[in-house]
């Protein structure tokens, strides 16, 4: 349905994260990937979803006065909040495996912002989901990290892999903003500039 209206546009995702580049194809939008290294630093004093604001318009401000008349610029951030602190992704095994002891039988906030950034204007949208986890022994957290690897992901796991499917036992909100890209809130978004 957006074909027509960003006909004359060029959509542009500056995410290297697969979902997120699905999640796009799956909406039926045209885009293309530009990627930039970002150190992802943001200031102690933030909290929450300023965090993933801070860190998606840093990603986008990457692209300042490259942008042309007809580009729009999407940039994202994932992080999960919990006990009033950002769990991003993990440092190394023992860190990822760490972060789900403590996520374990309890519950956390999913946060996502994308960031929207044309040559002139700049908006940013957000979204937060409750995540809860069941009990998860030692040797399922072992199983999944030697198997799937999530050592890039937010809070050191994937809702859409094993540990999701066994390990998740209820979710308040978006599934899709879990995942790491709020697709109801950005179509919404994108009909309505």
């Amino acid at each position: 349905m957006l074909d027509k209206k960003f006909q004359n546009t060029k959509i542009i995702l500056a995410s290297g994260s697969p979902r997120r580049q699905q999640f796009l194809k799956d909406l039926d939008i045209n885009f293309e990937i530009r990627l930039k290294e970002i150190e992802e630093i943001y200031p102690e004093t933030l909290q929450s979803l300023e965090i993933t604001d801070y860190l998606a318009k840093l990603k986008a401000s990457a692209f300042d006065g490259e942008l042309l008349e007809n580009e729009l610029l999407i940039t994202s951030d994932t992080l999960v909040w919990f006990n009033g602190k950002a769990l991003g992704k993990p440092s190394d095994y023992d860190d990822a495996f760490k972060m789900l002891q403590e996520l374990s039988n309890k519950t956390h906030e999913v946060i996502t912002s994308v960031c929207f950034k044309t040559k002139n204007k700049t908006d940013i949208i957000n979204d937060t989901t409750k995540v809860t986890f069941g009990k998860l022994s030692d040797e399922s957290i072992k199983y999944y990290l030697d198997n799937y690897k999530p050592f890039d992901k937010a809070g050191s796991y994937g809702i859409q892999e094993w540990i999701g499917l066994v390990g998740i036992v209820n979710i308040d909100g978006s599934y899709t903003n879990v995942v790491g890209f709020p697709t109801e809130k950005v179509y919404r978004y994108l009909l309505n500039i």
